[in-house]
């Protein structure tokens, strides 16, 4: 029944990151973070897992001696996270048939 189930994108904080991410451009890995309200280590964890899926790129930009992290959705991590909302929405559809 959830054979098409996303499970790279199924936790959560990934779900979470991709919602937000799949509106935007890119976003600050603070203002992901803050989404989520986990700690860094949590956010790191899941993006790094997104990144190895080859669903999310990252990238690094230094301004007045600061580093910042930016993540994007890749058009492979669009396509995984429209397939896996789709998947939700039939097993909803499945669950209110039956």
């Amino acid at each position: 029944m959830n054979a098409s189930l996303n499970t790279v994108i199924h936790a959560p904080n990934r779900l979470q990151i991709c919602a937000f991410l799949n509106g935007l451009d890119q976003a600050e890995f603070g203002a992901i973070r803050d989404m989520l309200g986990v700690a860094d280590s949590v956010t790191s964890k899941h993006l790094k897992v997104l990144e190895e899926a080859g669903y999310l790129s990252l990238s690094k930009t230094s301004a007045r001696g600061r580093v910042k992290t930016w993540a994007a959705l890749t058009p492979a991590g669009r396509q995984a996270f429209a397939a896996h909302l789709d998947a939700l929405r039939r097993l909803i559809e499945q669950s209110e048939a039956g």
